[in-house]
């Protein structure tokens, strides 16, 4: 069991590496120097390792005490979280909430529904960051994560809800057809495909169903490339050329007949959605309000 004199010992270390002095700790925790000071020093004993270089003026954090420090005022701040979020339980969602989630996805789908949020409860102060790369949700402090990705291993430490799957389709617009004809095999695409464009220089293979039912990835000779998946989309309605793309992205262009689908037997599934985000923080009112709104609002039916 985790015994009191320890926390007091960690909370008497945290106290003083933030403020450089013992005194100052003690005047924070309402002790006196040397409580503080025998806390610390017990600690140390306990651990085998110096925690602080001591000097007249200021105390110092010792390599061993910077990555020690690091992990306590970590589970310190959980700590005082997760004791907030039982009080607050069932109270209006207020505070920052970070928020991240990817770019085209998110410009396009999740922000209409995080500004209805905000409106609706005006203590909310979220904060959204766009971007494609891998983030590690706990360690990046995220409150709740979008994400689109195949992958099946999650830390334990992680909540998620599964939203649905891409469908993944081959569009062009009208005009395009009308000039350069309708294509009727993928061997037609060449030389037409908009295509994604990675950072390396290569090009996001199609993952188009086979006559089957398999589904199968396949490189094509594009036309144009682009690292965007707007970008994309401007393109094929600019009638540039024939993509394939996410009907998320495109729902409205189809909708009114901007974008028409073409070859819907190679129509394919693409990723699954999930909201993700730290088990430890999920009572709080202010996720809990986030989670309930986007898995009701993004799910892909």
């Amino acid at each position: 069991m985790f015994e009191t004199e320890r926390l007091k010992g960690i909370e008497a270390f945290v106290q003083a590496a933030q403020t450089g002095s013992f005194t100052a700790a003690a005047r924070r925790l309402n002790l006196t120097n040397s409580a503080i000071g025998k806390s610390v020093a017990r600690l140390e004993a306990r651990l085998g390792q110096r925690l602080f270089e001591r000097t007249t003026r200021r105390l110092a954090l010792t390599d061993a005490g910077e990555a020690f420090y690091a992990i306590c005022s970590r589970a310190l701040a959980d700590l005082a979280e997760a004791e907030a979020v039982m009080v607050a339980h069932d109270r209006e969602p207020v505070g920052r909430l970070k928020i991240n989630v990817p770019v085209a996805f998110g410009h396009m789908r999740v922000m209409p529904i995080i500004l209805a949020l905000a409106e609706m409860h005006p203590g909310l102060r979220p904060e959204v960051h766009f971007t494609d790369r891998f983030v590690d949700v706990v360690e990046e402090s995220v409150d709740v994560a979008v994400r689109i990705t195949a992958s099946e291993v999650w830390p334990e430490a992680l909540g998620r809800r599964y939203l649905g799957q891409e469908k993944l389709i081959i569009c062009a617009a009208p005009s395009f057809l009308a000039r350069c004809g309708t294509p009727h095999s993928f061997d037609d695409l060449n030389g037409m495909a908009i295509l994604y464009g990675r950072p390396d220089g290569t090009t996001m293979p199609w993952r188009v169903a086979t006559e089957h039912g398999l589904v199968e990835s396949k490189s094509i000779e594009g036309r144009l490339a682009l690292g965007s998946a707007e970008a994309q989309v401007a393109a094929v309605k600019a009638g540039l050329g024939v993509a394939q793309l996410a009907t998320w992205l495109i729902q409205d262009a189809l909708e009114t007949g901007e974008l028409v689908e073409i070859m819907p037997q190679m129509a394919a599934d693409g990723l699954p959605l999930y909201l993700v985000w730290p088990r430890a923080r999920q009572l709080s009112p202010k996720i809990d309000a986030t989670i309930e709104m986007l898995s009701h609002s993004l799910r892909i039916r």
